[in-house]
């Protein structure tokens, strides 16, 4: 059985075909991947159609020196973040044209069901840099590494993101919790 990096050294060889191991091999992390990060089963099945398209195209100009994994991310988390710009943009023209829909998805109400509503909310309060930071490390399980390669940063200042991103959750959390007991009682 071939590595990764051999199939896409076959690839890039010529042998385009292998093409669709990679994406049996990543397709349902890299759903997972976009779900979490854009709250929605359409999308996210429409992200990772698009992202494998763009993976093929660009799979020519990809470094076998890099971790491939790393790399499919960072493309999956680019093209999350422009859906996420598109949406911000559109809801804020609906807004404009007062056609806001303020109706939780089923997608929302499932998300909240996997999560407790404290996190689930917790996590929507965060900037989609700080959200993307504790998918990569706590649903994804990336090493701290793996993800400053993703994001191209450093792992030192990854490291210290994420610490900084998880006292915000937890502040969030608990901030939530007191509200919610606060109003039960």
């Amino acid at each position: 059985m071939d590595s990764i990096e051999e199939k896409i050294r076959r690839i890039q060889a010529g042998e385009v075909y292998l093409f669709s191991d990679i994406i049996r091999l990543y397709q349902q992390r890299i759903y997972v991947y976009c779900f979490r990060l854009l709250n929605s089963r359409e999308e996210a099945e429409d992200a990772v159609q698009d992202i494998f398209i763009k993976a093929y195209q660009n799979i020519w100009d990809y470094k076998l020196q890099a971790n491939f994994t790393s790399w499919l991310y960072r493309v999956s988390y680019h093209h999350c973040l422009n859906q996420l710009r598109q949406q911000k943009f559109q809801n804020q023209l609906r807004r404009l044209l007062r056609q806001d829909v303020t109706a939780k998805s089923a997608e929302q109400v499932v998300e909240n069901r996997l999560f407790s509503e404290s996190v689930a909310a917790a996590l929507q309060k965060l900037s989609i840099e700080e959200r993307n930071l504790v998918i990569l490390r706590i649903f994804e399980d990336k090493s701290f590494a793996e993800i400053a390669e993703i994001l191209g940063k450093s792992t030192v200042t990854v490291r210290k993101r994420y610490e900084r991103t998880r006292s915000k959750l937890r502040e969030f959390i608990v901030r939530r919790d007191k509200q919610l007991c606060a109003r039960t009682n």
